[in-house]
This record gives C-alpha cells, sequence and structure tokens, in this order.
C-alpha cells in the first residue's frame, strides 16, 4: 500500500471512531444513519430531521410516508428548521410567500443537566391558523435554560397543500395533521437516542396547535404516542377549527390556479399536483376579503369514513360523546381576551374607495357581510337568513344600539374571545368532564404583556387590549410579537410554566400543577374546576358558566 492509500484508510478509520464515540452527545444514531448536531452552550440541538419523504410530486396532497432514505454520510443536523411553504400574515407587504415545500422535519432540543441521564420530553405542534407559522418561530432559550426537558418542535404542512378538501375519498384534507401524528410516532420510536423518555411525552400546542394536540388526541389509540395534552388557546370545538364548505373551496383553488372547472375530484387533484406549490398557495389571496381575513381559509375537515387512511370522520363533538378518544390527562386554556388577536385588526388604518379611516369604522355599513367571515358561521348556517339574523343576535348582544368604533372596541373584542375560543373552550371542557374517563383541567390566565400580538397587528400603544391571546405561552416559547425581555413577574411565571410541563410529563397519575396550586379534575364535577393563574399566583375557582 502506497503512503497515500495508507492516509485514506487511516482517515476512514479515525472518521468511523469519531462517529461511534458514545461520548460524543453531538453524535446520535439513527436507523437511517448517523446525524450530528450542535453544542449552544447550555444545551445541544439537532435540526431539521426529516420524519416523512418529502411531500413532492406525487405524494403532494397524499398521506404522508415515513422517511425511508439513508445517510451514507453523517447528516447535518443543524440547519434551523424550514418554515412549510405559506401566506404568512406577519409578512409585510403584498407578497407574504414565505418557505419551503419540503419541509416535514422535526427539531430536538436537549439540555445539559449533569443530574438526569434521561429527560422527559415535550413535542411541540405551532399555531397559526393552520395556515402559517413554523416551528423556527417559537423559541426555546427559556426553556433550554430550565433545562427540565426534551423539547421536540413538528413542522407539517400548511394552508391548501396541507388541507385542500373535496370532502370525498379522491382529496380527503388533513394531510397536516397526518404529518403531526407521523412526526409522533417518529418521537416515539426515535426520541430515547437522544436521551429522551419515550413514555414521558407531553404533547402541547397553541392556538391552531392547541386545537390539533385535541384533535390528535381524539384519536383513539393516542395513548400509545403520549402520555398526556395540553391544548393552548385552541381546541377542536373553536369554530375555526373543523369547518364545512371545504369542497367549494378547493374546486375554487383550482379554477384560481388554471385547472378550470374540473370534472371530479380526482382530476383536480391531479392538476393541482401539476402546478407550482408557489402558485397554489399565492391563491391564499383569492379567499381572503380584507387584511388577512377569514384567518383560516383552508384547516380540518371531517373526511368520508372510507377515506384512505383518514384521520377524522366524525365531528369532534361526537368523537368525544363516544367516548372513542385517548383518554389521557389533557388540559384546555384560554386568556382573557383571546379575541384580541382578531379584532385588533379592525383597529388598522386603511383607505378604501379614497376614504381614509380604520376599518373598524367600515363594519358599521359592512357587519353583516363581514361578520360571517370574521367569526366563522358563513358555511356554518342553512340560509342567508339565518345568518342574518345570527349577525344581528350577536350585534345586539354585546353592542346594543351603539356603532362600532374606538370607544366600543372592547365589547367587539369580547364578542371575538367569547365566539372564537372561549364558549368553545368550556364547550370541550363540559363534553370531556361528562364523556372522559382521565383528568381534565383547565385554567385562564390574565395578565398583560406590555406588547404583544394586539399591539404587532395594530401598530398602536393608545389602546387597552388586556390578556392577549398569546401572552401566556409566549412566556415559555419566546415569540418576536411580544417582548422577548420579560418583567419579573412573568419571569416567575415562564418557570412556572415550565416546571408544569416538566412536571406533568412525569407524573404517573396525571397531576398538574402551577405553582403552589394543584389543578382540579373536571371529570364527574357538577360545577367547572378552572384555575386562574394571574400576576399575582393562582387559586382554584368553580364555575357554572366561566368567567
Amino acid at each position: 500500500m502506497n503512503y497515500v492509500g495508507l492516509i485514506i484508510v487511516l482517515s476512514c478509520l479515525w472518521l468511523t471512531a469519531i462517529a461511534s464515540d458514545p461520548d460524543d452527545p453531538l453524535l446520535v444514531q439513527l436507523p437511517q444513519g448517523k446525524l450530528r448536531g450542535r453544542d449552544n452552550g447550555n444545551y445541544y440541538s439537532y435540526e431539521s430531521i426529516p420524519y416523512a419523504e418529502p411531500p413532492l410530486g406525487d405524494l403532494r396532497l397524499e398521506a404522508p410516508e415515513p422517511y425511508k432514505q439513508t445517510w451514507s454520510d453523517i447528516f447535518d443536523a443543524t440547519k434551523a428548521p424550514a418554515h412549510c411553504l405559506q401566506w404568512d400574515q406577519f409578512t409585510s407587504g403584498d407578497d407574504k410567500l414565505v418557505g419551503a415545500e419540503d419541509c416535514l422535519t422535526v427539531s430536538i432540543y436537549k439540555p445539559k443537566n449533569s443530574s438526569r441521564s434521561s429527560y422527559p420530553v415535550v413535542a411541540h405542534i405551532h399555531g397559526g391558523a393552520f395556515m402559517f407559522g413554523a416551528a423556527a418561530l417559537n423559541g426555546h432559550e427559556n426553556v433550554m435554560r430550565e433545562g427540565k426537558f426534551i423539547l421536540v418542535k413538528i413542522s407539517y404542512r400548511l394552508g391548501p397543500l396541507g388541507f385542500a378538501s373535496t370532502g370525498d375519498t379522491d382529496l380527503p384534507g388533513n394531510y397536516g395533521l397526518k404529518d403531526q401524528r407521523l412526526a409522533l410516532k417518529w418521537i416515539r420510536q426515535n426520541i430515547a437516542s437522544f436521551g429522551g423518555e419515550p413514555e414521558n411525552i407531553v404533547l402541547i400546542g397553541h392556538s391552531a396547535g392547541g386545537a390539533s394536540v385535541h384533535l390528535q388526541m381524539l384519536r383513539e389509540d393516542f395513548g400509545k404516542l403520549a402520555k398526556a395534552a395540553i391544548s393552548f388557546s385552541g381546541n377542536a370545538l373553536d369554530p375555526w377549527v373543523v369547518q364545512e364548505g371545504g369542497r367549494g373551496r378547493a374546486f375554487e383553488l383550482g379554477r384560481i390556479v388554471g385547472c378550470g372547472l374540473a370534472e371530479d375530484s380526482a382530476s383536480l387533484k391531479k392538476c393541482l399536483k401539476t402546478k407550482p406549490a408557489s402558485d397554489l398557495v399565492s391563491a391564499v389571496r383569492n379567499f381572503l376579503i380584507f387584511s388577512y381575513v377569514p384567518f383560516a381559509p383552508f384547516g380540518p375537515v371531517v373526511e368520508p369514513s372510507d377515506a384512505p387512511e383518514a384521520f377524522l370522520t366524525q365531528e369532534p363533538s361526537d368523537v368525544i360523546k363516544s367516548g372513542k378518544f385517548g383518554q389521557v390527562p389533557w388540559a384546555v386554556t384560554y386568556v382573557t381576551e383571546d379575541g384580541g388577536y382578531n379584532a385588533a385588526l379592525l383597529l388598522a388604518e386603511w383607505n378604501r374607495y379614497g376614504k381614509s379611516g380604520t376599518v373598524i369604522e367600515d363594519l358599521n355599513d359592512r357587519w353583516f357581510d363581514w361578520a360571517p367571515y370574521l367569526l366563522f358561521y358563513r358555511d356554518s348556517k342553512k340560509t342567508i337568513k339565518d345568518m342574518d339574523d345570527y349577525s344581528r343576535r350577536l350585534r345586539q348582544q354585546y353592542l346594543g344600539n351603539r356603532r362600532f368604533g374606538i370607544e366600543s372596541y372592547w365589547d367587539l373584542q369580547q364578542l371575538f374571545t367569547d365566539i372564537l375560543f372561549k364558549n368553545s373552550t368550556q364547550d370541550s371542557l363540559d363534553l370531556h368532564r361528562k364523556y372522559g374517563k382521565s383528568p381534565a383541567y383547565a385554567f385562564v390566565y390574565d395578565n398583560p404583556a406590555d406588547t404583544g400580538i394586539a399591539q404587532a397587528l395594530t401598530n398602536r400603544k393608545d389602546i387597552n387590549f388586556g390578556t392577549v391571546h398569546g401572552d401566556d405561552y409566549f412566556l415559555i416559547f419566546e415569540n418576536a410579537v411580544r417582548n422577548l425581555e420579560l418583567r419579573p413577574d412573568e419571569q416567575l411565571i415562564s418557570r412556572n410554566f415550565i416546571n408544569m410541563l416538566a412536571d406533568f410529563a412525569l407524573s404517573d397519575h396525571g397531576v398538574l400543577k402551577y405553582g403552589e396550586c394543584v389543578f382540579k379534575d373536571n371529570v364527574g364535577s357538577e360545577k367547572f374546576e378552572l384555575l386562574s393563574i394571574h400576576k399575582d399566583g393562582c387559586e382554584n375557582k368553580q364555575y357554572v358558566e366561566f368567567p
């Protein structure tokens, strides 16, 4: 053997030795091969690990297929996860197209904590109305600083690519939910390789992520994937989650991108697979009546029972009543002004028909046109009269004879909170306490952030928005829409929330605690057991109706 050949052989042996070194925490062996992560000081990260085959070409608008490729070289797990292709509400300008179609990955964050040889696991589903958002947008520095659990962030298909549905077996929909479920299976099967405890996995999410958690839990075998779940400010019964009218939107999508008036669902899907993904996602703008309204034109649907790999074949309320869902401890939450995320859009300045002003002023003339889209009953009412009657009752109940304007904004925001979040949170908890066997918990959070989603959407600080969507959740997972610098009270709340997640994952009996407060189970309770979390602490309260 010549000198050069000897060097090459020795180099290969040296690299092999490194790759198989059990003392190298950045190197992880998986069935596909080895991957290398990054050392971030107080934690390790292993990002953008594929759990499914790229959903491209013939795999577009199909249930995800498990990742089958193998790595001959060491996989580079140091790249931040890509945004799934989306029309993003929070991207400024007219062109809101962001992301890539090849995006089905999980990203894992492991604390350095010498007191533990293995860790409980928190699996995370991001929010964004099933239309936008990304794993990378939810920070993990607060969580890693506490060093209590391994965090796994799930990326899944969004908008038309994740949820276009004709309601039949050819294009059943729910591809984003099927992505999430496959990711959970991957986590369960592989997390031990990263030092995670597969028997101690808690699934959590916020907004559409919270609704996704609930929908995942409605699968009867959910307990094989996770031991507990928490839905923050979103659940399966929210009116914007499982919607009707998907078939019409799917065929309209085809018309917009040049498929003409497709004869049937099969030909529509065949055509949609040939179009640029960017065209399909950019078509979202055609489903918005103004700004980003409605905020979820594509989302989960009820599939036909004979659909291949069907995810949801009954209305969520019927699934819960059947008792055939994942019987694991579950918590559902809301904040006192959750609806501020949606209502705040109406405070934006705009110039329409040559007239400047705020959108809320135009609501006086457009209430009957816009309310069904703003509040998601456009497709659930049988007639226009039913729709108008409901719009009239809502306006009368919350505003009486007053006009829409800055002075009546707080009441309009309460309408949005009740209809889009709070009422359905109570309805979900009510069903679980009647038909569930495992603990069902709830909390309400009331502690406004100095700046949050409402201020980000309106660029206004002269309005008291109260405690808005995300003011609690973004204390756990940092988000650019609110102050990253936490007040002293928020620092304590953040630690309490993070400890709550860790303890929930480790509890053998499904006990949920926040600080010194132990949640009370709603199953079998005549009154709602609701933990109130605020600036000064927490307290258990009972209600006949949510406050």
